[in-house]
């Protein structure tokens, strides 16, 4: 199961992370999620375990737990679904733009 854990203290590693959840079992995975310019921690992050039982105790037992100032958020990620719709980038040319937002009826609406 993948684990989303969010407001983390900026000085928080994998590391820490892995430390905290190993406690509740077996771990595929943990990724904090950095600036890719700064290279910062964005302070939140992701945790696969293998098993969804052990995975759901620890989201129970976590969230909201406090680690270093901060009450983490900790929850089952859902990944998100890519939608077809709306507006987009252009052409390769970048002589027409992507859809856009038409007020009067509420819809999208293409350029092209």
């Amino acid at each position: 199961m993948n684990i989303f854990v969010g407001n983390l203290n900026y000085n928080l590693t994998e590391d820490d992370i892995r430390d905290i959840f190993e406690e509740y079992g077996e771990l595929n995975s943990v990724k904090v999620i950095s600036d890719k310019f700064t290279g910062r921690s964005k302070g939140f992050g992701f945790v696969e375990m293998a098993n969804d039982d052990e995975a759901k105790k620890a989201i129970e037992e976590l969230n909201g737990a406090e680690v270093e100032g901060r009450n983490m958020v900790v929850n089952e990620s859902i990944e998100k679904k890519r939608d077809s719709r709306g507006g987009g980038g252009g052409s390769r040319g970048g002589n027409r733009g992507g859809g856009g937002f038409n007020r009067r009826e509420n819809n999208f609406r293409s350029n092209y």
